[in-house]
């Protein structure tokens, strides 16, 4: 990649010199590697009515529920006929380890649209534990499935469930760009932007409408704000020399970019809207990709000016910057889970880009990975699950894991080269 402060596995020489296998549903080519010392026990049964639709439903949830690594699947056999009014035997569910039973139905509707509705049933103490129902068009049954998993998740585990966020990646196929917008697990891609010229550095703002990015189409990088739901876009920084890595701020008013206007790579913020930008570093050394602290105060990024690239912190105003890392004498692309706790951020060692996790109170850092070529981690909105772009043999791949790097999966992604995925936040 030929970005001028694109830091990953790709672009920072550029910037410089300027587990056992347990395949899930396989028909949503989603593989799940890995065993997790406490996971759920669960049956999702097929919906009743979902051989007529063209989403099978239950597996959509059932795929859902174990790429989070909370779920251990349980199979539904013997669940036939079961729908959401159903007051089903739950011995047999108990024989089965079963801890929780999802059962429901989907009909065609007069207008074309489905109905779809499910119920959660606690085995172990026999109890109705939730049930709801959506009345949706074709195109979105997959979105119910998700919200359904997210349902069970919540009910399940107290936390919030993320199967019905989406992700943002990019491609390269040939001489084509494109940036894709996706389900979070991977499937019903939409390309948002397609180009014979990279497009790079995807960044969801916070009410996850927009998308900013890098484009090179007027053969520099320029910033762009991509709005999801119209196409419309608007340009953010095209000053000269390169404008790039940008990052929202948690109230979608100012992005943090990485400008060279005035020399070397430095960090500016910018109004949304755009405008002038506010210049925040002044060292003599490549400061880029920036990324702002969920409560707003701070900003972390990459900087060499210790001598090779590590990850600082500073007032998301300016000031005096602080060394983030220190395992590892080169230290790229940092992602901070929404709670503050984790930082997720490409090492090389010996050679090798690998994802780590560190934990930013004790500054314990562990190794999720046995690839090679990791890049761009980002975390889910939960905080649970990080993803990011790697290699497996010759192929490009989409992956997610677990923080404690046990329980990973490979996500359908479209064809090419694969990178840079960032995933959005919850829906509102």
């Amino acid at each position: 990649m030929s970005s001028t402060n694109s830091l990953n596995r790709r672009g920072w020489l550029a910037v410089a010199g300027a587990a056992a296998a347990g395949p899930a549903l396989a028909q949503f080519r989603v593989e799940v590697t890995g065993v997790g010392l406490t996971q759920l026990p669960i049956a999702v049964v097929p919906f009743r009515g979902e051989g007529e639709l063209p989403q099978k439903l239950a597996s959509i949830v059932q795929a859902d529920l174990e790429r989070s690594g909370q779920f251990r699947a349980i199979d539904p056999a013997g669940g036939a006929g079961l729908d959401e009014t159903s007051r089903p035997d739950l011995a047999p569910w108990r024989q089965k380890t079963a801890d929780a039973l999802a059962v429901g139905s989907a009909s065609r509707l007069a207008d074309g649209r489905y109905d779809v509705r499910f119920r959660l049933w606690d085995v172990v103490r026999g109890q109705s534990l939730a049930a709801d129902g959506f009345v949706v068009v074709a195109a979105d049954l997959r979105l119910a499935a998700h919200r359904i998993a997210d349902m069970i998740y919540e009910k399940l585990t107290g936390e919030k469930g993320v199967f019905s966020t989406r992700i943002a990646y990019v491609t390269k196929a040939g001489p084509r760009y494109n940036l894709w917008v996706a389900d979070a697990d991977g499937e019903n891609a939409q390309s948002a932007l397609a180009s014979t010229e990279p497009i790079i550095s995807p960044a969801w703002s916070a009410n996850g409408r927009q998308l900013a990015y890098v484009s090179f189409e007027s053969r520099k990088p320029v910033v762009y704000v991509h709005d999801i739901a119209t196409g419309n876009r608007r340009l953010i920084a095209n000053f000269r020399g390169s404008n790039s890595a940008p990052a929202w701020s948690p109230d979608g008013r100012t992005l943090a970019v990485t400008l060279t206007r005035d020399g070397g790579s430095q960090l500016y913020t910018i109004s949304a809207g755009g405008g002038e930008p506010r210049r925040l570093t002044q060292s003599g050394s490549i400061d880029t990709e920036p990324l702002y602290s969920a409560d707003g105060r701070s900003i972390y990024f990459v900087s060499d000016r210790g001598g090779a690239p590590q990850i600082y912190r500073m007032p998301a105003t300016g000031g005096e910057a602080q060394r983030v890392t220190f395992t590892g004498t080169y230290n790229i692309s940092p992602a901070l889970s929404p709670d503050g706790r984790w930082l997720a951020y490409i090492s090389r060692v010996g050679g090798a880009f690998k994802l780590q996790v560190m934990e930013l109170a004790t500054g314990n850092v562990q190794s999720l990975t046995d690839s090679t070529a990791d890049e761009s981690p980002s975390f889910a909105p939960n905080g649970r699950l990080i993803i990011y772009a790697t290699r497996q043999g010759a192929a490009e791949a989409l992956m997610t894991t677990t923080l404690d790097g046990k329980i990973k999966a490979r996500l359908p992604g479209k064809g090419g080269d694969i990178r840079e995925p960032d995933w959005g936040p919850f829906q509102r």
